[in-house]
């Protein structure tokens, strides 16, 4: 008998499945930036990334339970946020990974398929 491989069942909530028209393509939607949990996926208008605060981030950060961190994407390339958005973060006890907001929708799914228990928040590609 040839043994059978299956594809793992995808996580449930919304995966980043590709990038279109300068956008997160989720679900059927284009997103030009992008605000995710386990659940939903919403359009998100971020402020610039220097200016990024814990306020920002609201509706992910209502989860519950809390997630385990924020996945960040920066932008077109990689930069580090405010210093004030990590502390706020951590006082909360919740991590942030920041990288390129490509690398971070990539990862996104990786860290789904895991059914890790994450936020992202994806600013523009452009």
């Amino acid at each position: 008998m040839t043994p059978r491989f299956d594809r793992d069942p995808k996580p449930p909530g919304p995966i980043v499945q590709g990038f279109a028209q300068g956008g997160f393509a989720v679900d059927g939607g284009i997103y030009r930036a992008l605000l995710l949990t386990p659940r939903s996926a919403h359009e998100w208008v971020p402020p610039a990334l220097a200016d990024l605060d814990i306020a920002s981030l609201g509706p992910i950060l209502d989860l519950q339970p809390p997630p385990e961190f924020v996945l960040l994407g920066a932008g077109a390339a990689f930069a580090f946020p405010p210093r004030p958005l990590k502390q706020s973060l951590e006082e909360r006890g919740i991590g942030l990974e920041v990288m390129d907001s490509r690398a971070a929708a990539r990862a996104w799914g990786m860290l789904r398929s895991e059914e890790r228990w994450i936020v992202a928040a994806l600013l523009p590609l452009t």
